[in-house]
């Protein structure tokens, strides 16, 4: 006899998945349940509590609007309204900052991009004996669901997966998978294709072909598991993005916010955080600059040093910086974390680290002490453990925008600006 049991949501945990408590009293985490949700449960063949039905659903529910939900892997809070979706993301942003140390938080901005806006796509691809299959993995498995069908990517993006799954399937370079990533830029759609066999001759005919069909400026290519940087197999044109106004040539591969609209969100949020009184003299300290998203918008206020560990990134911002108020500088901040006593100088430390944070660069930056950091998070979890070192040296928050640019997914990006007031005796160097 199968093993139900009743119970209530008590809240949405991390991943978006409802936290209920058991018969034995333990949490355990239901996916597609939402909090205030009255649901029953089944226990499976290997003792884990699994959702048989809502028998009081929340008014936050809806109906997926993608008919791939619960295969795919890429959204897996569809069964949510955007709204409630956004309330849920401020309200884990706000939970990260307490958690840290932070009281009397104030009121949070928020925003959140349109369907079918998103430029990046990073995709799977499994030969089959009928076939290539691209798209996302299932949720906690290994299987892949092909994309038929996405509210969330960019269209152009989308209708040109059925050319890719025609020249793929030809490709010896395709012994069993592939990875494809995918940047819609103003140029068109750049291609990095990393294959889990040497690419042939034959494949680069191929590949040259696709690019030429579909107006591809650039198909880069690499074997799996290779550190090394990717080269070029196919190019019919220049590969350009603008940032601010500025053109930059990325390398391939390179990371750009997921959509053209929350770019602008986080832009618009970071020079929003910016002190009013710098001048042209007074320098920004940038640390994981990348090809530049928030560095042009900040040379507009003020000086610029900007630090990034992959050289290709950097080579790209360099040499867009003619004219502008940069000054690019490789380091890979993760070993090589910048100094207190260069931090010390600048006006403002804007940073916008990797998902696992900036640990060490963090103790460097609360030792140096600039009275305005601004902070971009990409993980609730890190922005918590890093801010905790704010916390302590004496910051408050200033003002944050929480930006929901991964739609019906638990990612969450948000801009924390934080504000330390040095006293007289500080200033005049006598304590910290």
């Amino acid at each position: 006899m199968t093993e139900t049991y009743d119970t209530d949501v008590l809240y949405l945990a991390t991943q978006g998945d409802g936290a209920v408590r058991t018969p034995d009293g333990r949490m355990a985490y239901i996916p597609e349940t939402l909090a205030g949700e009255h649901i029953r449960l089944t226990k499976d063949s290997e003792g884990k509590w699994r959702l048989a039905e809502v028998l009081q659903p929340s008014p936050d529910r809806q109906i997926p609007p993608c008919s791939l939900f619960e295969h795919c892997g890429g959204c897996t809070l569809q069964h949510v309204k955007p709204a409630a979706i956004l309330q849920w993301k401020v309200a884990t942003v706000q939970h990260a900052l307490q958690k840290a140390g932070f009281s009397n938080l104030p009121a949070f901005s928020a925003k959140q991009v349109q369907p079918h806006s998103r430029r990046r796509a990073d995709l799977a691809v499994r030969r089959q004996p009928d076939g290539i299959m691209i798209g996302l993995h299932a949720r906690n498995s290994h299987e892949v669901t092909d994309l038929t069908t996405c509210v969330v990517l960019h269209p152009d993006i989308l209708a040109a997966l059925p050319a890719f799954r025609a020249t793929l399937r030809s490709l010896n370079a395709i012994r069993r998978e592939a990875n494809l990533h995918i940047n819609l830029l103003d140029s068109g759609l750049d291609v990095l294709l990393q294959t889990d066999g040497p690419l042939t001759a034959p494949d680069r005919v191929r590949l040259a072909q696709l690019a030429t069909e579909q107006h591809i400026p650039r198909i880069s290519w690499q074997q799996i598991k290779d550190t090394g940087l990717p080269e070029v197999a196919a190019q019919s044109g220049s590969v350009v993005q603008t940032i601010a106004s500025h053109q930059i040539a990325p390398p391939a591969g390179t990371f750009f916010q997921a959509t053209r609209e929350s770019e602008k969100y986080i832009q618009d949020a970071v020079v929003k955080s910016l002190p009013t009184k710098l001048n042209r003299r007074d320098i920004i300290t940038e640390l994981y600059a990348g090809c530049g998203t928030l560095t042009f918008p900040l040379a507009e206020h003020a000086r610029v040093n900007a630090y990034e560990g992959y050289a290709p990134a950097l080579e790209a911002l360099k040499k867009a910086t003619g004219g502008t108020r940069i000054s690019p500088f490789c380091r890979d901040l993760n070993h090589q974390p910048l100094l207190a006593k260069e931090i010390a100088a600048s006006a403002v430390v804007v940073l916008d680290p990797p998902h696992a944070g900036a640990k060490l660069q963090m103790r460097q930056i609360t030792q140096g002490l600039p009275n305005h950091i601004v902070y971009v998070s990409c993980n609730p979890a890190a922005l918590a453990q890093d801010a905790s070192l704010l916390a302590k040296a004496g910051y408050t928050v200033e003002n944050v925008t929480v930006i929901d640019q991964f739609l019906w997914s638990a990612e969450i990006e948000a801009v924390c600006s934080f504000k330390r007031e040095s006293s007289r005796r500080s200033r005049n160097g006598l304590s910290r």
